[in-house]
C-alpha cells in the first residue's frame, strides 16, 4: 500500500522518487506503515520536485552531497521564489564521510554600513519598515555560501564536477521557464491584497510586478509558464565567473545602483566585503544520537534545548499524539523559546552563555519547571518569524548535506533590482530600534536568524538529516520529527506525515497562539484547553506548519529513507 498520498514516479535511469499531495494522510493510520523512498546510494529530499531532480542528476553525474545541494538550491532560487532566492541567505551542516567531521556553515547577511538606528528614526520610522528599499538592509549571503561550500567539498571531500555543472537547471528553468505550482500561486495572489499597502500588495513594487506577475497585474495561474529571463542572465554570470561576479562584478553594480537610486541604504563596499564564515556546530546528546545545530545568529540553540529538555522526560511512556504528548513539547518549548528571545543575536555583538544553555543540568532545571497538568502562562509573548525552504542530500559515499535557505517573509523584501531578477531579502527588517534590545540594528551586524538546519549522528555517522520551514515553528518541528523517529520508531516520511501543531506565530501572522492541525482528535484538543492551552484548531493539513524534509540512514544497511512534506510541493527521490 501507497501510504500518506505517495505517487510513485517514473523518472530518468529508473530513480526512485515520490511526490506528496494535499491529501497526504488519508492514507496512513497507526496501524500502517508508510513506504519511504529508499535507496543503497543518493538520496535528495527538497520542497519542490523540480529542485529534488536537479540535486538528483547532479549526485548521478558524479557530483557529491555538496554539489547537489548547490544545483538544489539554485534551482530553488528559480522555482521557489515565495520562499527563497539568490537575495537571500543560507546555513550548511555538511557531514565528511572522509574525516567524520560536521562543519558548520553560516552565509548570512550583515547589516550594511549604513544601517544604523538614527537613520530609520530620521525617517520617521518606529521599526524597520517589513518590505520595499529599506526592508532589503543585508547583504545577501547565499551565493558566498554556495561558493565557500564548494571550494570546501572540492578541497577536503574529493569533488569532480565543476562549478559551471551545477547551475544547468537552475538557468534552464530561469530562461524557459517552469509550470507554477499551487504554492508559488498561492503565495503570489496573497501579496496582492491592495487593502494591505504596508505588508501585501507587494505589486506596487515595478521589479516584482514585472518579473513574477502577468502583463496585466494578475498572478500567474497554476500550470502557467513563468519566465525569468534577467534572473537566467544572472545566474549564468555566476555559473561563469563565480560567486565574485555577484559581490564584486556586474550583478553586484546592478543592485547597488538600483537601491541607491530608490532609498536603499546597501552599498558596493557592504557587498565586497561579505564573506560566509565557518563556524563551530553545537550538539547536545539524545538518547543514543547526538544532535547537532548550528550557532547564534541562529536559533539552533533554542532546537538543541528542546531535545536536552526531553532527555529528562520519559517520552516512551508518554503515548504519541497523546495530549501529554504535546503539552510536554509544546512546554519544553516554552522554556528554550524564553532562552532564546533573551540572549539570541550575532555573537560577535552580544555575549551568549551557549555552554550554560545547553547543559545537562540547565535542561533538567527547564524540565523540572513542566508542570503535566497546566499551561504555562507567564512568558513572553513572541514575536512574529519568517520562512524558508530546508534540504537534505546523502552521497553515494556518506557525505551529508543539511542546508536551509530563505528570504525571511514571502517573497522577501518584495524588491527585484532593475535588470538581475534578483528578488531581495528582508530579514534585516527583524532587527530592533530600541537601542537596549538583544538584535538591535548596528552597522556589519547579523540579525536573529530562524534558520537551523539540523542532523542527528549514530555511531559517528549521520542517522537522520532533517529540517524544515516554517519560523517559531522549526524547532518544534524538528522535535517532533525527532522524537516520532527515536522515540516512537516511525518512519521519517510517517514522522513528519504526522499532526503538527504550531506554538506562536508564523509568515508575521498577528495571531500568538497554539495551533493544532484538525486531525487531531477533539478529545485530545479539549483536554489541552483544560491545562490552559490556547488552542486554535486549523486545517488537517497546513503549510502554516511549515514545508519538512528528512533522510535517514539504517546504520545496519546503509540504506537511505527519504521523507517529504504532504502540505508542500516537494519530492523525496534517490538512484
Amino acid at each position: 500500500m501507497l501510504c500518506a498520498g505517495l505517487t510513485a514516479l517514473a523518472t530518468a535511469g529508473d530513480a526512485l522518487a515520490f511526490d506528496s499531495n494535499a491529501e497526504a494522510g488519508k492514507y496512513c493510520d497507526t496501524a500502517s506503515r508508510c513506504l519511504d523512498p529508499a535507496t543503497t546510494h543518493g538520496m535528495v529530499t527538497t520542497s519542490n520536485y523540480l529542485a529534488t531532480q536537479a540535486g538528483l542528476k547532479v549526485l548521478r553525474d558524479g557530483g557529491n552531497a555538496v554539489d547537489a545541494a548547490i544545483a538544489a538550491a539554485a534551482t530553488l532560487a528559480v522555482v521557489y521564489p515565495q520562499m527563497n532566492t539568490l537575495g537571500g541567505d543560507n546555513f550548511w551542516l555538511i557531514y565528511n564521510a572522509k574525516t567524520g567531521e560536521v562543519k558548520a556553515l553560516n552565509a548570512s547577511g550583515r547589516a550594511g554600513e549604513k544601517a544604523t538606528i538614527d537613520l530609520y528614526k530620521s525617517k520617521g520610522f518606529s521599526h524597520i519598515p517589513s518590505r520595499g528599499y529599506l526592508a532589503a538592509n543585508t547583504v545577501p549571503g547565499a551565493v558566498s555560501g554556495w561558493d565557500e561550500a564548494y571550494k570546501y567539498a572540492h578541497t577536503a571531500m574529493g569533488g569532480k564536477l565543476a562549478w559551471s555543472q551545477l547551475f544547468d537547471s537552475a538557468t534552464s528553468y530561469a530562461r524557459d521557464g517552469f509550470a507554477v505550482t499551487p504554492s508559488l500561486y498561492r503565495w503570489t495572489t496573497i501579496n496582492l491584497d491592495t487593502k494591505d499597502q504596508e505588508f501585501r500588495n507587494l505589486q506596487r513594487f515595478p521589479g516584482f510586478r514585472q518579473t513574477f506577475l502577468r502583463p496585466d497585474g494578475s498572478a500567474y495561474s497554476v500550470g502557467e509558464i513563468l519566465k525569468q529571463p534577467d534572473l537566467a542572465n544572472t545566474i549564468s554570470l555566476i555559473a561563469k565567473n563565480g560567486a565574485k561576479e555577484f559581490y564584486q562584478g556586474e550583478i553586484a553594480r546592478k543592485i547597488v545602483d538600483d537601491l541607491q537610486k530608490n532609498g536603499g541604504i546597501l552599498t558596493a563596499r557592504d557587498f565586497a566585503q561579505h564573506k560566509a564564515n565557518w563556524v563551530a556546530p553545537l550538539h547536545v546528546p539524545y538518547r543514543d544520537t547526538v544532535a547537532y545545530n548550528l550557532p547564534p545568529n541562529t536559533q539552533g540553540m533554542a532546537s538543541l534545548e528542546i531535545l536536552n529538555i526531553l532527555n529528562n522526560v520519559g517520552m516512551s511512556k508518554i503515548p504519541e499524539g497523546s495530549a501529554d504528548y504535546y503539552h510536554v513539547l509544546v512546554e519544553a518549548t516554552k522554556e528554550a523559546f524564553v532562552d532564546r528571545d533573551k540572549y539570541l543575536s550575532d555573537p560577535d555583538f552580544v555575549k551568549i552563555p551557549l555552554d550554560y544553555l545547553l547543559s545537562a543540568q540547565h535542561g533538567k532545571d527547564q524540565a523540572a519547571r513542566i508542570q503535566m497538568n497546566v499551561a504555562a502562562q507567564d512568558l513572553k509573548p513572541l514575536d512574529p518569524k519568517g520562512d524558508t525552504v530546508w534540504f537534505g542530500v546523502v552521497d553515494k559515499d556518506g557525505n551529508a548535506v543539511s542546508i536551509i535557505q530563505s528570504i525571511y517573509h514571502d517573497f522577501g523584501s518584495g524588491i527585484v533590482p532593475a535588470g538581475t531578477g534578483v528578488l531581495l531579502q528582508n530579514r534585516g527588517s527583524f532587527f530592533s530600534l530600541d537601542a537596549k534590545h538583544v538584535n538591535h540594528l548596528e552597522p556589519g551586524k547579523r540579525t536573529y536568524h530562524t534558520l537551523n538546519p539540523a542532523m542527528l549522528l549514530k555511531e559517528g555517522k549521520p542517522y537522520l538529516v532533517y529540517g524544515t520551514m516554517g519560523g517559531e515553528g522549526q524547532p518544534q518541528t524538528q522535535a517532533a520529527i525527532v522524537t516520532r523517529v527515536v522515540d516512537y520508531g516511525m518512519t521519517p516520511q510517517e514522522a513528519i506525515n504526522a499532526p503538527r501543531w504550531l506554538h506562536g506565530r508564523t509568515w508575521g501572522a498577528s495571531s500568538n497562539d497554539t495551533k493544532f492541525e484538525g486531525r487531531i482528535p477533539a478529545e485530545v484538543t479539549d483536554e489541552l484547553r483544560k491545562r490552559g492551552h490556547p488552542v486554535r484548531v486549523v486545517e488537517n493539513y497546513t503549510d502554516t506548519m511549515g514545508h519538512a524534509g528528512a533522510i535517514l540512514i539504517d546504520p545496519k544497511t546503509n540504506v537511505r529513507y527519504g521523507a517529504t512534506d504532504p502540505r508542500g510541493d516537494g519530492q523525496a527521490a534517490g538512484y
